[in-house]
């Protein structure tokens, strides 16, 4: 019991009289309603006061422990899972795979600009994830239809000798609707003329673009040359994420 309570003497016949009628009042009824005695309403506006914070302080209590939970489960000690969200997916260059790239996947059905497909990257890692859509060997799978904004940037390391100073350097984003070939979505080319007594030459090439794409369609990666610098994840990567248009 409240202070204000306590202070008053307890067990008169008006606070009992109060009591009494507070009881049979039918729920949500003004205070002003109740009685005529002022001294009654104010027993009535304590209790009322008290009651408020009370239930104040449980729905707080409730909403704190609710979001500590929801966030991190103390018994466990393990992070609750991702909510819901949009698709989206962004992978990174795996270090030392590209001699694997270069012997699994040479030429096939790819143009012979493009004839290496990538097929190790980092998809669950600090700068890398894959939300609502499905990634194998190197390949992103669209498990919900809509317009998806699909990028990539390989970063190469083009070591040259002699007149061999100014290689064509080719990237592309390929897309393979389901029971179908790959067909070319987006292609980069860069020509850059190193000096000859360079030791190698850096180049990156960035390519986005906004396309149609249905469920079960897959993307993948295909390059020129594997001469790519691996040691660097933030500088060779992957992805796609779906826009609401």
């Amino acid at each position: 019991f409240p202070p204000q309570l306590k202070s008053q003497a307890p067990g008169s016949a008006e606070e009992l009289r109060c009591l009494q009628v507070l009881n049979q009042q039918p729920e949500g009824s003004s205070l002003e309603k109740l009685s005529s005695s002022q001294g009654c309403l104010k027993l009535a506006s304590t209790i009322k006061a008290y009651v408020a914070t009370v239930t104040e302080d449980i729905i707080s209590r409730s909403v704190v422990k609710e979001a500590w939970r929801s966030y991190f489960n103390t018994s466990e000690g393990q992070l609750p899972p991702k909510r819901a969200g949009k698709p989206s997916a962004h992978l990174t260059l795996r270090p030392q795979s590209l001699a694997q790239d270069g012997r699994s996947q040479r030429t096939g059905n790819l143009s012979q600009s493009c004839r290496h497909a990538i097929t190790h990257w980092g998809h669950s890692s600090l700068l890398s994830h894959v939300q609502n859509m499905t990634y194998r060997a190197g390949r992103l799978r669209v498990e919900q239809p809509g317009k998806y904004y699909v990028y990539a940037q390989i970063y190469f390391r083009y070591r040259g000798a002699g007149r061999d100073a100014g290689p064509q350097l080719v990237q592309c984003i390929q897309w393979q609707p389901a029971h179908s070939p790959p067909v070319l979505l987006l292609k980069g080319v860069g020509t850059k003329c190193w000096a000859p007594e360079a030791d190698y030459g850096l180049h990156a090439l960035y390519q986005g673009g906004l396309f149609e794409l249905k469920a079960g369609d897959e993307l993948f990666v295909s390059v020129s040359s594997l001469a790519i610098d691996s040691s660097d994840a933030a500088a060779s990567y992957f992805g796609a994420f779906r826009l609401d248009l």
